[in-house]
Order: structure tokens, then sequence, then C-alpha cells
């Protein structure tokens, strides 16, 4: 397959904040097959970003290099023992790999149904809703090393899995083009209804005894309800992570505030809600320019349809900025800054 590779060209319809700027160069990898041939003539040595579903960056400026926009799609399975592999393309919509396990009756994924992006982001920033998190079900993945030119496996641990991050993420940002990924999910799969959103929906719906495809369109529904769609508002679902903190930073915390939302994590960790912090500040529903806070969630800023990517990082350091004021948390942005 032959690349082409694009110049001059508008970054709009492929992020989800439909930030307009443009890139020096633009290419589409159909099948990983390119990819060595982009390295052997001579791109990777120069700058470059690898695009997925762009449901997580931020565009501040023109992009000066070239972007790989992964596109490759495909999904394959195999039963072995109690255990069902699955092989996604890194350019498979993430929702509809979901659905592809849910259609088969393979539970594991089922409480990710309609996080945005595509299976080649999936590893890097571990992503994870309700209580499942990627690392609990991810096998392996394939990747090219764009500085070697040769294509590698890297397992579960290789990865260094914590949450929203990876190696790939740290030690190797930048390094490796993910070009498909492998799942391990269980045959005889434990439904994990954890949370108290997904239950009280489930008994909204006189469900006591849930199916995967029951938890799958539960989870739709509350992202729904608390999201704004990327096709209409420009977003990129959380824009902050969650941060997690030691128990007797919290216990004092606890104190003060005695509503805090929290998650323990172990016994010396707790995970706070961001949502809830930045709602406390008072940025909920709250317009900012050309720039808003959505008014289901407070992790979502939104793009008002003429926002500047720097407009939209501006407004996130302010809220930092008072969250830290209030809390002494310093929030960590969970989408890639370019």
């Amino acid at each position: 397959m032959t690349n082409t590779i694009q110049q001059h060209i508008s970054l709009k319809t492929y992020n989800t904040f439909g930030i307009e700027v443009f890139c020096k160069d633009f290419i589409k990898i159909a099948d990983e097959s390119q990819l060595p041939s982009l390295f052997k003539e001579g791109h990777f040595s120069r700058k470059f970003f690898v695009l997925g579903g762009g449901s997580n960056v931020l565009f501040t400026k023109d992009y000066t290099g070239l972007v790989i926009q992964m596109s490759n799609k495909g999904i394959t399975h195999f039963i072995e023992g109690n255990f069902i592999y699955i092989t996604a393309k890194a350019g498979e919509v993430w929702n509809d790999f979901v659905w592809y396990c849910v259609e088969h009756n393979f539970g594991g994924v089922e409480n990710m149904a309609l996080i945005p992006g595509t299976v080649g982001a999936s590893p890097i920033q571990n992503i994870g809703a309700y209580g499942t998190e990627l690392m609990d079900v991810f096998y392996s993945c394939q990747a090219f090393d764009t500085t070697t030119g040769e294509f590698t496996t890297f397992r579960n641990n290789d990865c260094e899995f914590t949450y929203r991050d990876s190696i790939f993420k740290s030690k190797y940002k930048g390094r490796f083009i993910i070009t498909s990924v492998t799942y391990k999910l269980h045959l005889h799969h434990k439904i994990n209804t954890s949370y108290g959103a997904i239950n009280m929906e489930l008994q909204k719906r006189g469900i006591s005894s849930p199916t995967i495809r029951d938890i799958a369109e539960v989870v739709s529904h509350i992202r729904v309800e608390k999201l704004p769609d990327p096709s209409t508002i420009g977003n990129a679902g959380s824009f902050f992570k969650n941060p997690i903190i030691p128990t007797k930073v919290f216990d004092k915390l606890q104190k003060i505030y005695p509503d805090i939302i929290f998650y323990t994590i172990d016994e010396n960790h707790v995970k706070l809600a961001a949502g809830w912090m930045i709602e406390s500040c008072g940025w909920k529903g709250k317009i900012d320019g050309n720039v808003a806070i959505w008014k289901n969630q407070a992790l979502v800023i939104t793009n008002l349809g003429n926002a500047s990517g720097s407009e939209i990082h501006l407004t996130s350091s302010k809220i930092m900025n008072d969250v830290y004021k209030k809390f002494g948390i310093k929030l960590e942005r969970e989408v890639n800054i370019l």
C-alpha cells in the first residue's frame, strides 16, 4: 500500500473539540504495512503525532509536523479453555469493539461502553469506567517502533499500567504506534454493578439479574445523560483525572468537607471525585467566554462553537487554580495538550 501524504490539512473534523487548526502534513494509515515504508522514507526522524479518534487531544495551535491518523480496521477472536482472545485493529472505534463483544455475549468490557476514541488509544491511557479498567482485560498489543522500524509485542506486565497511565504515556511517549490490541475475556464473566449509578438505573428498569447487554445499555444511557455529544458540542469527555491521594491527607480533608466524594483504592490511598471538587468551586455550568463547563458533569469542558484551543486550556488552568486554592489538591489534565 502506497503512502500518500497530504499537505496543509484542517484537523477540525479529526478532533472532538472541533478546534480549527492545520497540520503541515497528514496521512491516513489503513494498513500497518504502511508504517515500515514511512520509516524508510525518514518520516519518523521528524516531528510527528499519532491521532486516533481525536477524543483525547486539545490542539492549541497549528501542528508543524506530520499527523498520522490510524484508520486500520478488523476484529477477530478465538476461544481457548475458559478464555476468549479478541484482537482488534487500532483504528476500530472503541464503542464498536464493545458492542462486538456484547453481540457475541463476551463479558468484560460492557462497563466501558460509549467511551470515546479508538482501540489503539485504549492501552495508552488505560481507559476505564464504572469499576472496570483496560488493564483488567488487556492481554497484549502489537506496536511499531518508530526508532527501529520493527514491530514488537507488549504483554500486560510490560505496559506498567497505573490509573489512566501506561509506559506509552511516560517512558515510551511518542515512540511506539499501536497497530492492534488483543483482549483476554473470561467465558464465565461476572457482571460488575459496583457503581451506584448502574444499580439505580437497573432498578428503574426493573432488572434484577442483568445481562452483559443490560449493563452496556445502562452505561450508555448514563453516559448520554451526563456527557454532551461531541458531534454537536465540542468536548473531549473527562478533561481531568480523578486525583489519588494518601489516606492521611484524605482524612484531614474529610474533616473539613464531610460530603467529599471518594473511592477507596487500598488502605493507603483514596481516589477523589474531581468533578465534585470542581463543582464545589462553582464551575459546573459556568460559561467562560467561548468555553463552558458542562451543566451535567463538571469534569467536562465544552467548546461553545468558536473557542480556540488556547482559550480552553486557559479555562482548565483557572479551574485547576481554584481547586488547589480550596482543597490543596493539584488536578491533572487527562487530555493531551498540543
